[in-house]
């Protein structure tokens, strides 16, 4: 690739290949080597492996995201400001793919240290593993808003992210456990090594391939010089882009909470641990399959409203899971199916309408700041995940939960909670918070027509 070309503004509402689209959906593939293992299996590696508390574990995963406040702003920053020959966010994907996997590898290692140094090896690994994470992820995502302005090319481009990141989510859940076991040959601590190693060389392949498939095309305009400070008070200004940021935090919520108790609830709720990989495995189908008609539905259907039936579908579905007898497997898979197939538009939809804000703070203001937008809307969703980790470490200390034992019926009615009734009333919250959305199709379509003039102009 040549890097960003004068000319490049001049194609930048030109229809985008399906090659570009492929090649950089990939590279959530390579993140969800990573993210899924987060949601799903770190809070029981931390527990049932590694050998903390479900209450230090959760407090653990909630502080590193609060050193998240301040990393992912900052790498915004950086990468909006970054200039080389190849862009401004491809060269990261080169960069940081190789690092991320060894801090992985650390991550999942378990030290011969006593309570003490356990703890203190989990807060340093974590926090290096989602610092290198946010230096790959905040470029990603920001590629995502350079690339085109066309709006359902936008939905279509981040709708094949998502269906490649819960494809990921897929093949993390199905062969996680077993490549654990098989790698570690019965050894939990070394296979988790092992498994994260093989995952973390794997992303660093994919992140390889989007960088040599895509394109940066859409830049800030040529006169732009702003410090950092003035790109986050554009942000703190943009009212679209606070509601998507109060949006991602919950539903990240509902994700994060209804992942991360699923292996709980099938291990000791439902009292058959062998189900857990089709369980997961079901619902990461799922998710893949909403993600991949997301570009159908919008062309139909504005994103606001779409949105709203989105959430509000998936709130009184993971109640309704609350009352599903313990016995019920298939009624059981069924609306555990339901709500993937519900939430996987969720993500696509989110990410164009976070390139979409974009868009209106250089409308509004003159002044674009990509990556930036972006990474403070990536800290929503961790902090969303954290909170979420952090909620179901709580319920299960309250509740009495020892690991790798048969659970009172206290803790098991905790479990439950935390992967139905309480997610549910999250995703509800989120259908409610998105009424405030203001960026409609038709508002949307005259922002862009105006950028496009002003572009024009400047050449």
């Amino acid at each position: 690739m040549n890097g960003i070309k004068n000319n490049d503004e001049r194609d930048y509402f030109t229809p985008i290949k399906l090659k570009e689209k492929l090649g950089y959906g990939l590279g959530d593939l390579g993140f969800n080597f990573y993210w899924a293992n987060i949601s799903a299996f770190l809070l029981i590696f931390y527990t049932d492996v590694f050998g903390i508390s479900a209450a230090a574990a959760g407090t653990m995963m909630l502080v590193t995201r609060i050193v998240d406040a301040f990393t992912d702003p900052i790498m915004g920053a950086i990468a909006d400001r970054t200039k080389t020959r190849f862009g401004k966010f491809r060269p990261y994907l080169l960069w940081g793919g190789l690092p991320m996997a060894g801090a992985a590898v650390l991550t999942y290692t378990t030290p011969d240290l006593g309570d003490g140094g356990k703890l203190i090896w989990a807060y340093g690994t974590y926090t290096l593993m989602m610092l290198i994470y946010t230096i790959i992820s905040v470029p990603y995502s920001a590629l995502s808003g350079v690339i085109t302005a066309r709006s359902q090319d936008r939905t279509e481009l981040i709708s094949f992210r998502f269906i490649a990141a819960f494809t990921g989510t897929t093949l993390v859940n199905f062969f996680t456990l077993d490549l654990v076991e098989i790698l570690g040959n019965g050894d939990e601590t070394l296979g988790w090594q092992y498994t994260m190693g093989l995952y973390g060389i794997l992303a660093a392949i994919l992140f390889g391939i989007v960088f040599a498939t895509t394109k940066e095309r859409i830049t800030p305009p040529v006169q732009q010089k702003t410090k950092a400070i003035n790109d986050l008070k554009d942000l703190l200004k943009n009212r679209p882009w606070m509601v998507l940021f109060a949006l991602a935090l919950i539903i990240m919520i509902t994700i994060t909470m209804r992942a991360g108790a699923s292996i709980y609830y099938i291990k000791y709720y439902v009292g058959k641990p062998d189900l857990i990989k089709y369980f997961l495995t079901a619902y990461g189908l799922a998710l893949a399959a909403g993600a991949s008609i997301t570009p159908i539905l919008t062309k139909f259907i504005d994103k606001k409203y779409l949105m709203i039936w989105l959430m509000s579908t998936t709130g009184v579905l993971s109640i309704l899971f609350f009352f599903v007898p313990k016995d019920s497997i298939w009624l059981m898979f069924l609306i555990h199916i339901l709500i993937g197939l519900t939430l996987g538009p969720k993500s696509p939809l989110v990410f164009s309408m976070y390139a979409d804000t974009a868009d209106y703070t250089e409308w509004k203001t003159g002044r674009r700041a990509t990556a930036m937008t972006f990474s403070a809307a990536i800290f929503s969703q961790k902090l969303g995940g954290a909170l979420a980790s952090f909620g179901i470490g709580a319920v299960l200390a309250t509740m009495g939960y020892v690991a790798n034992e048969a659970q009172t019926d206290a803790t098991q009615t905790g479990i439950l909670i935390t992967i139905s009734i309480a997610p549910g009333a999250v995703a509800l919250l989120a259908a409610f918070i998105m009424r405030y959305y203001t960026l409609d199709n038709n508002t949307l379509e005259k922002i862009q027509t105006e950028l496009k003039e002003k572009k024009a102009i400047q050449q």
